[in-house]
């Protein structure tokens, strides 16, 4: 079966850092553009993705300096590092494989920053 499962989610405080995983099943990540979003309540917002081949990484502004994308090839997986976490970074995130009309998403894992 195809699919991508995330993991990492959970309650931590403002300030804490959690790290996600996105494991690939069925099928290598080798050639997939790799991403990472999140979902609030009314707004999907696409946080970061690693480029195949460089691996060249790029970030939103509202997470840029705190979240760090990375890859292992060996695991067939992806990460999303997050550090300094607040509030407002309470959501729903989800990953995302695509590579020409190949288009996976994972079912999200649920982060809530809170005291």
């Amino acid at each position: 079966q195809l699919q991508l499962v995330e993991s990492g989610g959970g309650l931590v405080q403002p300030g804490g850092s959690l790290r996600l995983s996105c494991a690939a099943s069925g099928f290598t990540l080798d050639y997939y553009a790799i991403g990472w979003f999140r979902q609030a309540p009314g707004k999907l917002e696409g946080l970061s993705c690693i480029l195949p081949g460089d691996g060249k990484a790029n970030y939103a502004d509202s997470v840029k300096g705190r979240f760090a994308i990375s890859k292992n090839n060996a695991k067939n997986t992806v990460y999303l590092q997050m550090n300094s976490l607040k509030p407002e970074d309470t959501a729903v995130y989800y990953c995302r494989a695509r590579w020409d009309l190949f288009d996976y998403w994972g079912q999200g894992t649920q982060v809530t920053v809170s005291s």
